[in-house]
This record gives C-alpha cells, structure tokens and sequence, in this order.
C-alpha cells in the first residue's frame, strides 16, 4: 500500500475505486488523465486501486507514479487473483470519500463524464450509475459482436431475475459513502456477475437510484473468457435469488433489507 500527498486527517470528498490486473502496459495513462481532472474538480479526493493479484508489475508501476499525480494514491495489492468482484468490493470498502466512483482501468467511460453523475447525486440520487442505453448515451467504439451480445443477454436475465436498469455492467457508478459501505459489505460474489449483486442490495437497502446517459468506447485487452464467465455470471444471477431467500444479505450491524414490494423512496427514507 502507498499513500502520496496529502493530509491523511483531511475531509475526503471523492475516491475514485479502481479495480487493476495486470495493466502496466496501460494503466499510466488513465491515472494521470483520473488525477488531472480530480486536482481540477475534486482537489480533496484520493484513488483506491485494487490490484487483483497481476503479476506484471502493475503494482510497481502505480506506486512509481503515485507521488507525481499529486493527490493521495493507495493501492490494496492480492497476492492471487479472485476475480472482478472482489477488487472492486476491497476498493469500495476501503474507500474514505463522502461520494465513491468505481470506474474501470481503461476508462471505457472518460473520467469528466463523472460530472453527470455528480449532478445526478446532487440532485438527491443515492446511487448514480452510467448507462450505454438511454437516450443521450453515446456508444463511440462497439465491442465485438459476440461479446456485445453476451453483455445484452446477461442485461436481459439482470433485468428480469435481479434488478430493474438498463445497464447493469457498465463500469461507471457513484455511490455515497455510507451507501457503498452498505452494499460493498453486503456483496459476495467474485466474479462479474457482483454489477448485479451490487444493484440488487442497492434496491433492497431502499436507496435512490438514478441512471446517467454516458460515453463509452471499447478498449482493447479485455480479461473476460468469454465461455467460463458467460457461465459464471449466470450462476452468480441464480446464488443472488438464493442468497436473498435464505437471508444472507441481512448481515450483522445494517439495517435489514426492505422486501422487494417495499422498496419506495419515500418509505425507504424513513426506514434508514
């Protein structure tokens, strides 16, 4: 772990969470463009990246760069790879910022969309998540076809059997502090199929969600297997139903979570 500049005492108004395998060939480039815009619109916020046990030198190469970003970086370093699902749910975790954005290495979607999301979040949201399928989001580079065509069929089983968005796996969300403190220590799935979860618990905590229209473009290098993840995020919709049905999400120290009926905005304030 490594913390650059910065007043570890200090107010944190954002973390930026980013879940990390092995991206040294590409991770220089989006840090610096993330700290860039946050010294210019967030100066009190800081990065989480979660690296998910890479074994190229990701980890040196962002603690390298960390004291030229000029804002505080840590890096939670895994000494195996478990999957999507649990760097994200340890930089979520970790996360110190009144407002957390989970945003993907690669930034598929570019950093200054997060003004959107802001404003959303500002105007009462909860929860705020991109979207590559309302109107107004603007899709610059398509993914190749088939994988363009898992991701429409897993949104489909999402919608139908978890939750009702129109783009659970788009990678950019911004939760409130303490909403992502709930969710995060909530999730238990490590694969890809923890959007999912997350949105669900979103929902079950009674929490306002709101979807953005957003840019996004394909990046090359993706680390999905398209056959064993196809099958894992599958399951992981099937163990979200059992989960819940045998009360699993009711963890220790939270409020319980509301029943799928009771969840309106105005009865889920007065339950919190």
């Amino acid at each position: 772990m490594v913390a650059r500049p910065g007043n570890a005492g200090a107010p944190c108004e954002l973390t930026v969470a980013i879940p990390a395998f092995n991206e040294a060939r590409r991770i220089e480039g989006p840090l610096r463009r993330v700290a860039t815009y946050l010294r210019a619109h967030h100066p009190a916020s800081e990065i989480v990246l979660a690296d998910d046990g890479s074994t190229d030198g990701t980890v040196g190469i962002v603690e390298a760069l960390g004291s030229e970003l000029g804002l505080p970086v840590r890096v939670l370093s895994s000494p195996v790879n478990r999957g999507k699902g649990h760097a994200v749910r340890r930089a979520m975790l970790a996360a110190r910022g009144g407002l957390v954005l989970m945003t993907d290495a690669d930034l598929s979607t570019p950093i200054d969309e997060l003004a959107r999301l802001v404003a959303a979040m500002r105007a009462g949201a909860d929860v705020v998540i991109g979207s590559r399928k309302v109107a107004g989001a603007v899709i610059e580079e398509h993914q190749p076809l088939l994988r363009e065509t898992m991701g429409r069929v897993f949104t489909w089983l999402a919608r139908l059997l978890i939750v009702n968005v129109s783009d659970v796996t788009c990678g950019f969300k911004l939760f409130r502090g303490d909403a992502a403190h709930a969710v995060f220590s909530r999730v238990t799935l490590d694969d890809w199929s923890f959007d999912a979860e997350a949105l669900f618990l979103v929902r079950q905590l009674g929490y306002t969600l709101v979807e953005v229209p957003v840019r996004w473009r394909d990046a090359a290098g993706t680390k999905v297997s398209r056959g064993r993840d196809a099958v894992r995020s599958a399951v992981g919709l099937a163990r979200i139903r059992w989960n819940h049905a045998r009360g699993r999400y009711a963890l220790a120290g939270h409020p319980e979570p509301l029943a799928a009926a009771d969840v309106d905005p105005k009865r889920a304030e007065r339950a919190r």
